[in-house]
């Protein structure tokens, strides 16, 4: 059945971006401000991609056969599901990295969406792929998107020194790319940023913090107050006296020498505020509170001020699962666009099956204890091997096994010394 409607939507849809400072291509350069100056929008960040780095990634053979899944793994760099390691994977000389990748697909969530064109060579007769290349957000002109909702590709400014020139913009079709998009809202394949609901925040943030210190450069050290004496014991004009009487106050400065010289009953003071200032310190720390909260990240306002532990840990289990959200949401990407059409080209075939991207559940990467590990052996569960030995003895920072000169008895004394009674 042929599609009858589009997926078009108005440049003044209720939908789209009003703020022009947050309209694309304007927003990554406002995206990319908040990630570099402010504190707490870092601390965001990182809270939500480290974890997502950290977790450990697999090929899944997923019933395809052994020299797809194989290739697989040789081409993105990671480890076959399941692999006990004897087999190491061959060096195709492409120059792709998984972790790198990820780095960068994780960027997504800071501009909206992060492209990449593939790029494959031709190795011992079989395709292969060379490397994902990111296509930086600042870069592109123009994001192509055909009347269904598809993406036909992106456009890309010339390099700077063919800028002027009459050289055409980089048109690189969708056949070429991996689109990751984070949360869209139109199918404009922009996607939206993470920090998006943090950005009035962060502007408050902003006017707040320069406002404290504008106080405190006011009001932190006083402000030096001359009062004049009586005329008649100076004998000069009272405008004439103010007139010094403001030279000495304001070239009043600290130091070893430092000191002013008045007439008598005249008074040179340094005063402070009268009455109680509102700080803005309460307003900042709102402000914080909100950005972390833009990305549940709620523990990021801990302050140890208190509260309900399991309300914390509920807090943290609903964060975990929105991490986990956004690695399934790689994998479903990497899948489609980069797994299966290597696959595809490198054995002329379709269909599948194909080798999948998986990781492990977010959070689960926890280092396993000497005592937690004694309880899985005491109950059947890990049987002790030589591997287990080796990478325990590593972890404990322990020598290297070696073998015995001489054979030991359970009394602790060498078997030959011992005399049948």
């Amino acid at each position: 059945m042929a599609e009858i409607g589009h997926a078009y939507s108005a440049a003044n849809s209720p939908l789209a971006e009003s703020n022009w400072d947050l309209k694309w291509p304007q927003s990554v350069r406002t995206f990319a401000k908040m990630l570099r100056e402010d504190a707490q929008v870092r601390s965001v960040h990182k809270a939500v991609t480290l974890p997502i780095q950290r977790t450990t990634w697999r090929i899944d053979p997923n019933g395809a056969a052994d020299n797809v899944t194989r290739l697989v793994a040789e081409d993105v760099r990671l480890p076959i599901l399941g692999d006990d390691g004897s087999n190491p994977l061959a060096n195709t000389g492409g120059h792709f990295s998984f972790q790198q990748h990820l780095y960068w697909a994780l960027h997504s969530l800071t501009y909206g969406a992060m492209y990449f064109e593939k790029v494959y060579e031709v190795v011992d007769g079989r395709d292969r792929l060379r490397k994902l290349a990111p296509r930086l957000p600042d870069s592109i002109t123009a994001i192509n998107v055909a009347p269904d909702g598809g993406l036909e590709g992106i456009e890309q400014r010339p390099l700077p020194g063919e800028r002027g020139r009459g050289v055409e913009p980089v048109v690189i079709p969708v056949e070429h790319l991996v689109a990751y998009v984070h949360d869209p809202v139109l199918m404009d394949w922009r996607g939206t940023s993470l920090f998006r609901p943090a950005y009035k925040h962060w502007v408050l943030k902003d006017q707040l913090l320069r406002l404290e210190a504008q106080v405190l450069e006011r009001n932190g050290m006083g402000v030096p107050v001359y009062t004049t004496s009586d005329d008649s014991i100076t004998g000069m004009d009272l405008q004439d006296e103010i007139r010094q009487g403001l030279d000495i106050a304001t070239g009043l400065r600290s130091g070893a020498t430092a000191g002013a010289a008045i007439p008598h009953t005249a008074s040179l003071s340094v005063e402070g505020t009268k009455g109680q200032l509102v700080s803005p310190r309460e307003a900042i720390a709102y402000q914080d509170s909100q950005i972390g909260k833009s990305a549940l990240a709620h523990f990021l306002n801990l302050e140890g001020k208190g509260g309900s532990y399991s309300l914390a840990e509920v807090q943290a289990n609903i964060f975990v699962q929105s991490l986990q959200t956004v690695a399934e949401t790689i994998t479903d990407t990497f899948n489609r666009f980069v797994i299966e059409p290597l696959v595809d080209l490198a054995f002329d075939s379709s269909g599948g099956p194909y080798p999948k991207l998986v990781c492990d559940p977010i959070g689960t990467k926890t280092d396993l204890t000497a005592e937690s590990l004694a309880t899985l052996v005491s109950n059947g569960i890990i049987l002790p091997d030589r591997d287990l030995e080796e990478e325990m003895r590593r972890r404990g920072s322990l020598p290297p096994k070696r073998p015995l000169d001489k054979p030991v008895n359970n009394g602790g004394a060498n078997a030959a010394d011992q005399k049948p009674q």
